[in-house]
């Protein structure tokens, strides 16, 4: 369902924020993205989301180019960053029927659609509630509901239980781990790895822009010498960085 290969993004200045990103994540799967800030995640998932286009490389969603055809891509898609802006005068409600005529849902589909999402998140008590009100918690909620109310197929998460309360957060990954269980490709990012560890079938640790490794979290895991998933994201994070100083070191005497 996603086909990313040799994907690379350089900003002005230049930053290349990634290198080389290769990774495949298919149907009933959740592909976690793991790496310290700056490791070029964001900038990957924004550019599967099409709201970036990548310096070089390809990505497939559902097998369409999302340089080609972003238009298609984004009525596959559901989006959801810590970041995703929300109408400060409208209410949750009015934003899931927004974005619901916006995919083209009819109206009584919409308001069966929009009735389920409020329940799942238990969104009554603010439905109504103008956004610009809300408390964070709320806010991911509504951010979230808006993400799944296509019902799309695939899922693109970045950092989704950030800022949320404990209860929040749960009742979110319960909800992805549910997904998965429809058939949903999911892509996300994360810090948290207990959340990881329970929800991603496979993952990518990336670094400066490029992956150090990828697999199961078990194969992740023998290939750092660990046995937990945060164990090997530091183990292979400190690696690549002695490589990184080595190969300074020996440049620089090699100048001199």
């Amino acid at each position: 369902m996603i086909e990313v290969r040799n994907l690379r993004k350089v900003y002005p200045g230049p930053v290349e924020a990634v290198a080389d990103v290769s990774f495949t994540a298919r149907p009933g799967e959740i592909f976690g993205l793991l790496g310290p800030n700056g490791a070029g995640k964001t900038t990957t998932l924004r550019i599967l989301a099409t709201m970036l286009r990548p310096t070089s490389g390809t990505a497939h969603v559902d097998g369409i180019d999302v340089c080609e055809d972003p238009a298609e891509v984004r009525r596959r898609i559901g989006f959801l960053s810590s970041t995703t802006g929300l109408y400060e005068r409208h209410t949750p409600r009015e934003i899931l029927e927004t974005f619901g005529l916006l995919y083209g849902l009819e109206s009584e589909e919409l308001a069966t659609r929009i009735n389920e999402l409020l329940e799942t998140f238990t969104m009554g008590p603010f439905a109504d509630r103008a956004c610009g009100l809300l408390s964070t918690g709320q806010r991911q909620k509504t951010s979230i509901a808006r993400a799944l109310i296509c019902d799309p197929p695939i899922l693109i998460f970045d950092e989704p239980t950030s800022g949320l309360d404990v209860l929040v957060a749960r009742t979110l990954i319960e909800q992805i781990d549910a997904l998965r269980d429809a058939r949903r490709t999911i892509v996300l990012s994360s810090h948290v790895m207990p959340e990881v560890e329970r929800l991603c079938d496979r993952a990518a640790i990336v670094h400066e822009g490029r992956i150090l490794e990828q697999g199961t979290l078990a194969e992740i895991n023998a290939a750092a010498g660990v046995d937990r998933i945060e164990d090997a994201f530091f183990a292979l994070i400190d690696r690549a960085t002695e490589a990184a100083a080595d190969k300074a070191a020996s440049a620089a005497d090699g100048d001199a």
